[in-house]
């Protein structure tokens, strides 16, 4: 159906961290032009009021243009073969085919039941190698990581897909020019900078996980019903990032700590004290809230959203505190005029967690988590693991293990260790698990590795 192009003047406020150095989006310091919907020759324009700004209606316009796709380009089938040929492993494959345990030598591997590249992050490397297909002689870029793999990452690097520059924190989406094409990665991508692309006239290719855009709905639904979202996420996450950006009033908590403050302080300090003065919520949360968030004003109606990879009993565990926090504010009869909840959690997400808490109840020596270090879904599996007292060994390649029987690693919360004699000598059974951005054949690769170190431990007993 044809539709009619206008060109909005829209002003972005700058000021949030969460939208300015601190994202990397491109900070906006007077009006932008933008495409709203239809054919880009109409040069009529209409003045839009950014607190007024409907970005679902945006978005569902722009998924009407010529300059934008999300569903790929007619080249799949030839796409995932070159992904299975690049990514798959015969040593998981083996595992599967012997009910996900199988052993090498005097090494038992269990592998989780669910584990590795989710439903979402292969459809968003599938278009993006379809971009690269589609348009062999047109500069790609792409406005963050495709998903968190340093091995995904750099195989697109070496497809010239190139990231949007960054200089102090900002992006240069000056380098973009019109008939580039441009790739929003998995996570999806805020508001503010999707504006720009827009503006832009360049080809859009848009991977974002539909679960991440059940989530923006969620928050565009808390908006319209005047509800402020608490949004379960890490203010700095590209991901929670692009969901504030699609909410009207927000608050992001990245824990239950953090979420039994803002509960606390609604209570005037009658949950456990932990909250104190207007004046040092803002600075506790000064980075994690929408501009000019009043707490005294904007705890009164919540609704509860997440990002998609934290951990679904925490988020579960979260919306409850709040929801029993309203009814003691406002009385049980009222609480349905104070909270609402959506179930935002993703599928894969909870999958492999289940997956994980079910590993961690076998006999091991010790786990192997591979993943992404900057993978928010993989440091939560880290995060079952350590809390249940296994060894826990999280790296984001084959390279953190050796030289000899020593590994890099991360914790839970992030720290880079270096463990020595980190595989035990004799026979020994290894749990082992991936992110949802993490291919089999990075899993296969660090396996090789383990195996080469306990088949030298056997030389070398000879």
């Amino acid at each position: 159906m044809a539709t009619s192009m206008q060109l909005c003047r829209f002003c972005i406020r700058t000021g949030s961290d969460n939208f300015g150095r601190r994202s990397g989006a491109l900070p906006f310091r007077k009006p932008i032009s933008v495409r709203c919907s239809g054919d880009s020759t109409s040069s009529s324009s209409v003045a839009v009021d950014p607190d007024n700004f409907d970005a679902k209606a945006f978005r569902h316009n722009l998924t009407r243009s010529k300059n934008y796709n999300r569903k790929g380009f007619g080249h799949k089938e030839e796409t995932l073969e070159l992904m299975n040929q690049e990514y798959t492993s015969d040593i998981i494959k083996k595992l599967k085919e012997n009910g996900n345990v199988y052993t090498w030598l005097n090494v038992t591997v269990k592998l989780a039941e669910a584990y590795g590249f989710c439903w979402g992050v292969e459809r968003a490397v599938q278009i993006a190698y379809e971009a690269r297909k589609q348009f062999p002689d047109e500069k790609i870029w792409i406005t963050n990581e495709i998903i968190h793999n340093p091995t995904v990452n750099k195989r697109l690097e070496e497809m010239e897909v190139q990231n949007i520059p960054v200089e102090e924190g900002e992006k240069q989406f000056d380098v973009v020019n019109k008939g580039d094409v441009v790739v929003l990665p998995a996570f999806g991508a805020a508001v503010d900078e999707i504006l720009v692309l827009n503006d832009k006239n360049v080809q859009i290719v848009d991977t974002t996980c539909p679960w991440v855009s059940k989530v923006w709905n969620t928050v565009e639904k808390h908006k319209k019903g005047d509800y402020t979202s608490i949004i379960h996420g890490k203010y700095a996450h590209e991901e929670t990032i692009a969901t504030a950006s699609f909410a009207g009033t927000y608050i992001i908590v990245k824990n239950m700590t953090e979420a039994m403050y803002v509960c606390d302080y609604i209570l005037g300090g009658e949950l456990n004290g932990s909250s104190s003065t207007k004046e040092e919520f803002l600075e506790k949360f000064k980075n994690a809230v929408s501009e000019g968030f009043d707490p005294d004003r904007d705890l009164v109606k919540l609704g509860i959203a997440n990002q998609t990879t934290m951990l679904k009993g925490e988020t579960e565990e979260i919306g409850r505190l709040v929801e029993r926090t309203m009814m003691q504010k406002f009385g049980v009869e009222n609480v349905n005029d104070h909270f609402i909840s959506f179930n935002t959690i993703c599928d894969a997400t909870q999958e492999r967690q289940d997956a994980m808490y079910k590993l961690v109840e076998e006999d091991l020596d010790l786990m192997l988590v591979v993943g992404g270090w900057n993978s928010s879904n993989t440091s939560h599996l880290q995060e079952i693991s350590e809390d249940r007292g296994i060894p826990s060994y999280w790296i984001d390649s084959e390279q953190r293990i050796g030289p000899g029987n020593r590994i890099a690693h991360k914790l839970k919360h992030g720290e880079l260790v270096e463990t020595e004699n980190w595989l035990p000598e004799g026979p020994i059974t290894i749990g082992v698990t991936s992110g949802a951005s993490t291919p089999d054949k990075v899993v296969e690769e660090a396996l090789i590795k383990v195996f080469g170190i306990k088949r030298e431990e056997a030389l070398q007993g000879v």
